[in-house]
């Protein structure tokens, strides 16, 4: 007998924020500012958004497509709303709220035929890289990456003491251009300390030593390619260190800068803001939560 479906869900997705300087394609944080995905399963082949705002249509039917063919449920048509916090093409993961909230919402209301691995899986391939999904999906501090064909990935709390000091330039920068200014080979020196620093970045997180941040974020291998994008990007950071802040990144391909703090955010923010003219400010902490669903 095929599992009762469930007309409506509403899912939240946190944003992420991720590779955290040095670990690229591979780091990442949920914090606190969330997209909610509606679904309404209807009659019609067809998937549409519910209002006249068009919204990531071909974006959720990929993602509705690799459900389907994952969990070999006959496709069915739907209804989606958007809603939420996310800034799109800033870094912090908004694909990964609409792609992840299309997966685990259809997989609700078709009795649940995945398991949460196999949508981190699922969202894993259509985003190419598990460093925003992983942290979206389970919350908090999240190591990750594909090995034998599937994400292995371990993730940690991240107590609400530490603060995410989001500082946003008024420019978007779309992930495929950002990716494109990266180039094919580095040297090893480069490599070998992006190790060094991602290693001793997940150590840290792991243990809870937070102070121990101090001069982990350095990274040789994507920032400096795309401040072409955010040429600000080392001052910024600067003003935030010089506040009190233990360190900063470029948020994902950016235009998102973090800078993480223990003490006096609000200075960090200022500061932050200071150096570019027209940003925004938000002070985040960790979701240690992940996706959640909300029936309507």
């Amino acid at each position: 007998m095929a599992p009762m479906r469930k007309p409506t869900v509403t899912v939240r997705v946190p944003a992420s924020t991720s590779n955290l300087g040095p670990g690229f394609d591979t780091l990442g944080i949920a914090l606190k500012l969330h997209n909610h995905i509606s679904l309404r399963e209807t009659d019609a082949p067809t998937i549409e958004p519910v209002n006249s705002n068009r919204g990531p249509v071909p974006m959720v039917r990929d993602a509705a497509a690799a459900f389907f063919a994952r969990s070999k449920v006959k496709p069915h048509g739907f209804q989606f709303e958007i809603k939420g916090e996310v800034p799109v093409a800033a870094g912090l993961g908004s694909s990964v709220t609409v792609r992840l909230g299309t997966v685990y919402g259809l997989n609700e209301i078709n009795g649940r035929p995945l398991s949460d691995h196999a949508i981190l899986d699922v969202v894993t391939e259509l985003e190419g890289h598990p460093d925003n999904c992983a942290p979206s999906l389970f919350g908090g501090f999240v190591v990750a990456g594909v090995v034998d064909g599937t994400v292995r990935h371990r993730r940690f709390n991240v107590p609400a003491t530490l603060k995410f000091v989001c500082c946003l330039p008024p420019v978007e920068v779309p992930t495929e251009k950002a990716r494109a200014l990266l180039p094919k080979q580095v040297p090893l020196r480069d490599a070998v300390e992006n190790l060094n620093r991602a290693a001793l970045l997940t150590a840290v997180f792991a243990t809870g030593d937070f102070s121990l941040l101090r001069g982990l974020f350095n990274d040789r291998l994507h920032q400096p390619y795309r401040k072409k994008f955010v040429p600000q990007l080392d001052d910024v950071i600067a003003a935030g260190m010089a506040a009190g802040a233990l360190g900063g990144w470029l948020s994902g391909s950016g235009a998102a800068i973090i800078c993480v703090t223990e003490q006096k955010e609000r200075a960090v923010a200022d500061a932050m803001a200071g150096v570019l003219a027209g940003a925004k400010t938000q002070i985040l902490v960790a979701d240690n939560d992940g996706t959640r669903l909300r029936r309507a």
